[in-house]
């Protein structure tokens, strides 16, 4: 049994990779040989502050796995994200991914090297992270299947969270708790007359503050799902008949429950506070000193405490009952709300009775029309709208200016067309032109440069013609790797297509040279002969051919009379 530590297949800044020498410790016994090919250990990087999520990751990339276009991706996506959020301190591999999913409620069979291309894309959107836990191998084909392991970040978990709400959820109305009002009465009433005491009983306080709290934040989400949910329904076009009997009672019922118990409790809610408002800065400090010890980030982890906790939540909770702000309160947000939902169901009253006195809409009709738009071809269209709508294309629409047609010499002037004369010419027989003569343009500076660019770019050549003489001084043999500039590079292949395009594609010889660089390049076929040439914009590697690079009127010494002189 070997333990090791995974090399990342992606290093973050600052990391390095350096191949394991042969004298370091790997795994329980020292000096046992070296590591296994291809391993590596990896190099502690500079301390740097942990986000949990890469350099160019901003928080909002985690949701990239939800907006793929492609159905079967997305769902691929969402699978992979739930095989890590269904346990605590998930750390998978890629095989150990595919089998899960293999075998879960709903079996979804993914190759593994899909699976890696996937978690790898999750680890870049900072949906995932790699895990950095050391793994205990019995070989070196486990030890393959299991070096790239991964873990659910937090950002990842409250996405897949939101995510798997949303599905749940989409479509369906959301029951207000309106029995969560009173219980937040309640709970206010007693924590005002607990603040008002000497003691304040800090933990029956901090009981009674998270009581607060989560009825508040059930009641308020539910509303707003609520009142969403009611907005989407009550502005649809195509509401009939069955449904605006619904809506109805719905609203005549239900959103008059919802509006009368607000009325009744908000008055108590918004006394309780005012009660509690001057002793809640010593409520909280009580509280605070009465909790359980906190949870204690770093200086770049920023940590999110417990509602109630903080000044700003029962900011929140005052300004959903108490106009704080001069713009209203969520209380009078919810009423005028309540207001637009009956008037619009006034107005679908209003058009389901023009429907039945005759009083058609023209929805239907526009919506088939814009389908057979929709369908149809450029042509098509024109005229679907030239019939539809009685309206034509512009047209642009103008008269063609007369050919220049030279007059031959022998037409009278009497007959033939009038010509414009300039007037220097008619006033004083002079084609001179008059006026002030413009300025010359001085290009000597342009000139300079133009010419210190072109005496650049020669020099240039001309080492790289040096470096290509000094690195095939004669011809190659068997498998050769030769490391170039890039200018040299680029020429070499200038050399290599003239000489090619010369010789034509079934030469035996064949070479091309420059003189103002004194060089020449000399091809042979040889079989057996592979140069690669290595260079900092890549490689290039041919097969099949000899080079040698020379002087331009010189030939390959080692092999007389393959070439005549370029001369």
């Amino acid at each position: 049994m070997t333990e090791i530590s995974p090399p990342p297949p992606t290093l973050p800044a600052g990391v390095r990779l350096a191949p394991w020498p042969g004298d370091q410790r790997w795994g329980p016994a020292a000096g046992a040989g070296t590591a296994p090919p291809g391993a590596h250990r990896r190099e502690q990087p500079d301390p740097l502050p942990d986000t949990g999520l890469g350099e160019d990751v901003g928080p909002l990339d985690a949701y990239s796995y939800l907006s793929v276009p492609d159905p079967r991706s997305r769902a691929a996506y969402l699978a992979i994200m739930r095989v890590f959020t269904s346990a605590l301190l998930t750390d998978l591999s890629a095989p150990e991914v595919a089998d899960r999913l293999a075998s879960g409620p709903v079996p979804v069979v993914v190759d593994a090297d899909d699976v890696a291309d996937r978690l790898a894309a999750l680890v870049r959107w900072g949906a995932l992270s790699l895990s950095s836990r050391t793994v205990r191998v019995g070989s070196i084909g486990e030890y393959q299947r299991s070096r790239s392991r991964y873990q659910l970040t937090p950002l990842g978990e409250r996405v897949q969270r939101q995510a798997d709400a949303l599905l749940a959820d989409a479509g369906s109305a959301h029951e207000v708790s309106l029995e969560l009002l009173a219980v937040l009465t309640r709970e206010l009433a007693d924590l005002a007359v607990l603040a008002a005491r000497a003691d304040r009983a800090p933990h029956d306080a901090l009981r009674r503050t998270a009581a607060v709290f989560t009825a508040f934040d059930a009641f308020a989400d539910s509303a707003r799902g609520f009142y969403a949910y009611l907005g989407h329904v009550l502005f649809r076009p195509d509401l009939g008949a069955p449904g605006h009997s619904a809506l109805r009672n719905l609203l005549l019922d239900y959103v008059e429950a919802i509006t009368e118990d607000v009325a009744h409790h908000a008055p108590r809610v918004q006394a309780a506070l005012d009660e509690l408002w001057p002793r809640l800065p010593a409520l909280l400090e009580a509280i605070d000193s009465a909790g359980p010890p906190g949870l204690s980030g770093g200086a770049d982890t920023p940590v999110r405490r417990g509602r109630g906790r903080a000044r700003a939540d029962w900011d929140e909770l005052r300004g959903w009952f108490t106009d704080t702000t001069g713009r209203g309160s969520e209380v009078d947000r919810l009423k005028d709300a309540t207001l637009r939902a009956l008037q619009a169901l006034l107005a679908n009253a209003k058009r389901l009775v023009r429907t039945s006195t005759g009083e058609r809409s023209r929805r239907g009709e526009l919506l088939r029309l814009a389908k057979w738009f929709d369908d149809a071809d450029s042509g098509t269209a024109h005229d679907l709208f030239v019939a539809a709508f009685g309206l034509y294309g512009a047209r642009h629409l103008g008269v063609a200016g007369e050919p220049d047609i030279a007059e031959p010499g022998a037409v009278s002037w009497w007959d033939a067309p009038g010509v414009d004369v300039p007037a220097s010419l008619r006033e004083r027989g002079s084609r001179a032109a008059r006026g002030r003569t413009a300025a010359v343009d001085d290009h000597t500076r342009q000139k300079e440069r133009l010419r210190s660019l072109a005496e650049a770019e020669a020099e240039h050549r001309r080492l790289a013609a040096a470096e290509l003489r000094a690195a095939l001084p004669g011809p190659t043999r068997g498998s050769v790797r030769v490391e170039v500039s890039a200018a040299a590079r680029a020429l070499l292949l200038d050399l290599l297509t003239g000489a090619i395009g010369v010789a034509g594609h079934d030469f035996t010889a064949a070479s091309a040279g420059e003189l103002d660089l004194d060089i020449a390049l000399h091809l042979t076929r040889a079989p057996d002969a592979a140069v690669t040439l290595s260079g900092p914009d890549g490689e290039l590697a041919l097969s099949g051919l000899s080079l040698c690079a020379t002087s331009y009127h010189q030939r390959p010494a080692t092999t007389p009379g393959l070439l005549e002189d370029l001369t």
